[in-house]
């Protein structure tokens, strides 16, 4: 079919993601045919480099055979197992053990999601049926951050601490409630240990709040993802768990961006020995060639529902899909890519990736950089030295996003005029040397616009 009709087709009936329904109709769909490592081709015939992994997801990158032949050796073989009335399959039991043995030694057990949604969505019904089953009730409510993302299901989304995901929705809950964001470039914090100091206070405050009897979890990602790639000071994400522990709550890791070498280890966890009691996983476990995420928690929370003096006779929760056999599949052949030597790849070069992004604060746009492993931002701003924000209104993102395109470079452009990079693990130095020289194309394009001017030539 030919691309004006395909185009018609999507506008006229596909409803998409997180977007402006009638905007998206004016403006149409960017098709994309194929790809190839770090690359897509678009049904215009032209190739861009993504570095944004498809949606953080495509970590081994594009045109994977092995993972394809897997794919395709598991359908033929057994293309589908319902893990209901004790029914199972192969590849399912052999990744969850594998996962098991990936994770920190605290979880201990497996629920498989079809994404990172609905894996968050379980671990809060986990969560629930844990605290109803140990006789514990009272403990409903969830604390989470500001701009942190933990997925857009009906309930999830409420724990998101982004505005965009509450308008409309009648969300957040009663029971979701939001500390501030350990976002060291917008504080007024002197230094690191202060923001950590005031995140650790700030989530003992709210506890007492609420009650400690009432509080059942606090939720965090290691690095922020969807509300602009902040990367917390070295030591929050270790602080933060254990004051959780300290208070009798628990603390769940959301690994779904972070996890599977992002950020140079196989979980962020890593970087501080963090042992939570819960964690959500998704996009780098299949590397988006499949659908599938999962929940993992402890021992404790396992024995607590299945032994607990209120348990239940059957835990009602579950999913058609849930451990795919396919997906299964697919994810073992991902984890054999990544320890075969594609972590150890990411981890060599993200020295260069950083030391680029560093590079780009001698722009005048830039104000701020940040990264960690093979996760980075870029915050841009009207005047450096007060940090100044672009105003919202000028929708500024969307013009970035389109001047990337026509450079044909493909990143997240966030709402805020922070550029976000989650490059594929099987970037080079060269296709990091593309990337930069385009950003640069692009930043001067945005730059020479006269709304930007404009607004950089007035006082703070």
């Amino acid at each position: 079919m030919q691309t004006p009709a395909l185009t018609e087709l999507d506008s006229r009936y596909l409803v998409h993601p997180v977007s402006n329904f009638r905007q998206h109709q004016e403006k149409g769909v960017k098709l994309l045919q194929s790809g190839d490592g770090a690359w897509l081709t678009a049904a215009d015939g032209n190739t861009y480099l993504d570095a944004f992994a498809g949606l953080w997801c495509v970590n081994v990158g594009y045109g994977q055979q092995r993972v394809v032949d897997a794919a395709a050796k598991q359908m033929t073989q057994l293309p589908y197992a319902t893990g209901y009335f004790g029914f199972g399959s192969e590849p399912a039991a052999i990744l969850a053990e594998k996962l098991v043995s990936l994770t920190p030694s605290s979880l201990q057990h497996v629920y498989f999601s079809l994404g990172g949604s609905d894996a968050v969505d379980a671990a809060i019904r986990y969560i629930t049926h844990y605290y109803n089953a140990i006789g514990k009730p009272t403990k409903k409510h969830i604390i989470a951050l500001q701009r942190g993302y933990h997925g857009s299901s009906s309930t999830g989304a409420g724990i998101t601490g982004l505005p965009a995901f509450h308008a409309n929705f009648d969300l957040p809950l009663a029971h979701q409630h939001h500390i501030s964001c350990p976002y060291l470039y917008r504080s007024n914090y002197e230094s690191a240990q202060a923001l950590i100091d005031a995140s650790v206070a700030e989530l003992e405050t709210k506890v007492a709040e609420i009650g400690a009897d009432n509080v059942a979890a606090f939720f965090c990602e290691p690095v922020i993802g969807s509300g602009g790639v902040i990367v917390p000071p070295k030591g929050w994400l270790k602080a933060i768990a254990d004051t959780c522990k300290r208070l009798g709550i628990l603390f769940l890791a959301d690994e779904v961006i972070t996890g599977f070498g992002r950020t140079g280890t196989m979980f962020a966890c890593e970087h501080e020995g963090v042992e939570p009691d819960l964690m959500t996983i998704a996009k780098g476990l299949t590397s988006g060639y499949a659908p599938m995420g999962a929940v993992l928690m402890s021992d404790e929370i396992f024995s607590g529902i299945a032994d607990g003096p209120n348990k239940a006779a059957v835990v009602g929760h579950g999913q058609t899909y849930s451990a795919h056999p396919v997906s299964a599949a697919v994810a073992l052949e991902v984890i054999k890519i990544y320890e075969e030597g594609m972590l150890a790849h990411a981890q060599s070069v993200a020295p260069y990736f950083e030391a680029k992004l560093q590079a780009c604060l001698s722009h005048p746009l830039v104000g701020d950089v940040r990264s960690l492993g093979l996760l980075g931002a870029i915050e841009l701003v009207a005047d450096k030295a007060t940090k100044r924000p672009f105003p919202a209104a000028l929708k500024l993102h969307e013009t970035i996003a389109d001047i990337a395109w026509q450079h044909k470079l493909i990143f997240r452009a966030f709402g805020d005029n922070i550029l976000g990079f989650a490059p594929a693990l099987c970037f080079t130095e060269s296709d990091f040397d593309t990337l930069f020289e385009r950003l640069q194309l692009t930043l001067n394009d945005v730059l020479a616009l006269d709304v930007v001017k404009n607004e950089m030539q007035q006082e703070s």
